[in-house]
């Protein structure tokens, strides 16, 4: 079983002016302690997140696991250590396939049917949300709030992500509430390397 890291960092393109500050980003985030980063760009060509994928791996590849957002092809192509998919995406049964054994594999889910039938499937870990209000989705799934987070953590022996609007001052409560590690976008843009360190802090 894979073990996770309690913070789980997004790098969301979108949430950046270029991928310059990316890129920096990434690098604070790990001089911050952070070891699992997911890398993901809803806009960009295939060939740029490639571009993209590999400057992050060459910048700290050495120092943290990167978790591929939805491209199975591009996780392999970029030597990433993992993927995650969503509903919409390619099925674990596909994925895995293409990825091989050793690679991790996570699966996005926001009911409890959704997690009973991802918890069926060889993925390695399961996330669940979005557990608070997030406006990092255009069109987000409803929130389930921590009992939402309660209630996956009976459907699954998995390791399990939460995530969706949760800041430094939730995180503690989702962890309590059962989850293995929370995924954060948006509270971890401002001074990445001291956001993370601030994460860590409330979730020892």
């Amino acid at each position: 079983m894979v073990q996770l890291p309690r913070l789980y960092a997004i790098l969301d393109a979108a949430c950046f002016p270029d991928a310059a500050a990316m890129f920096a980003a990434a690098e604070q985030l790990t001089a911050g302690g952070a070891t699992l980063l997911q890398y993901r760009n809803k806009s960009a060509s295939a060939r740029q997140m490639l571009e993209d994928a590999r400057e992050l791996k060459r910048l700290v590849g050495t120092r943290v696991r990167f978790v591929m957002n939805d491209r199975a092809d591009l996780a392999l192509a970029a030597g990433f250590d993992g993927l995650h998919i969503g509903q919409d995406d390619l099925s674990p049964e596909a994925a895995r396939p293409i990825i091989g054994p050793n690679l991790w594999l996570g699966v996005s889910t926001h009911n409890p049917e959704q997690i009973a039938e991802a918890d069926k499937t060889d993925a390695d870990y399961l996330a669940i949300g979005p557990v608070f209000a997030t406006t990092s989705k255009a069109n987000p799934d409803p929130v389930l709030g921590l009992e939402g987070v309660r209630r996956a953590r009976e459907l699954t022996r998995k390791p399990l992500v939460a995530i969706g609007g949760i800041t430094r001052s939730n995180a503690r409560s989702v962890i309590e509430a059962g989850a293995d590690s929370v995924a954060v976008i948006s509270d971890l843009i401002r001074d990445p390397c001291k956001s993370a360190e601030a994460f860590f802090e409330v979730l020892r």
